[in-house]
């Protein structure tokens, strides 16, 4: 399969089976989701969901995060990831929202890594969700789920190159919701150790399907024969 028929079957079949697909984070506002982003790094969205709902009563805007101390946020996260990293990151991003940008989140990529705890991945996943633009975030399940469906190159290292690559291939119109068509297949489907290929509905434009599929076939036998 060409690499201009994968990309159109990725699209046609999600676009279809997954029209509305939307971050599991639960937030109501843009800075919101912006603290429930950087906290999100390298943890799960399920630990998130549990901790931000104290943070986000007694915390509701960056004026309250800016004249906060270290002692007073950290009990709020400290059962997330890099707590006291992330304790730090939110108190100086409180205070750059609100000396440099009016409280306001910024609505560019560019002005959103100045932010304390803020790198590429969770600028894009605010622009992309918030204001729809065609930005591609690149966590851990993207970074798999593209390279096993053969949307990039194997060779591909860096997850810069996997966005550049899935921006320029993925019609800009789906580009905000791919980001959550990747990221769902990867965390119920696909998964990193074992991918449920047996359920999938997309194994006929995979890469990794077609590659596996004989040893897969072989392996399924055994097993049936087993339980005989």
């Amino acid at each position: 399969m060409l690499k201009k028929e994968r990309y159109k079957a990725f699209t046609d079949y999600f676009s279809t089976h997954m029209p509305v697909a939307e971050t599991e984070l639960e937030y109501e506002n843009p800075f919101q989701l912006l603290i429930a982003v950087v906290l999100s790094a390298q943890c799960t969205d399920k630990r998130i969901n549990m901790v931000t709902p104290a943070l986000f009563r007694d915390f509701p805007t960056p004026e309250h995060l800016a004249s906060s101390s270290f002692d007073e946020l950290f009990p709020y996260i400290k059962s997330v990831s890099y707590p006291n990293n992330k304790t730090k990151h939110l108190l100086g991003l409180g205070k750059m929202l609100v000396e440099d940008f009016n409280s306001e989140i910024p609505s560019t990529v560019q002005e959103l890594v100045k932010l304390p705890g803020v790198g590429r991945k969770t600028a894009n996943v605010i622009t992309s969700v918030v204001w729809n633009q065609p930005n591609m975030a690149v966590d851990t399940h993207v970074f798999r789920v593209s390279k096993r469906l053969g949307l990039v190159p194997q060779n591909a290292k860096t997850p810069l190159e996997v966005e550049k690559q899935l921006i320029k291939h993925i019609p800009e119109e789906h580009i905000h919701i791919a980001h959550h068509w990747l990221i769902l297949h990867g965390r119920y489907v696909c998964l990193a150790r074992k991918p449920k290929c047996d359920v999938c509905d997309i194994t006929y434009f995979c890469r990794y399907y077609e590659k596996n599929k004989a040893k897969m076939e072989i392996e399924k036998e055994l097993l049936s024969g087993s339980k005989k």
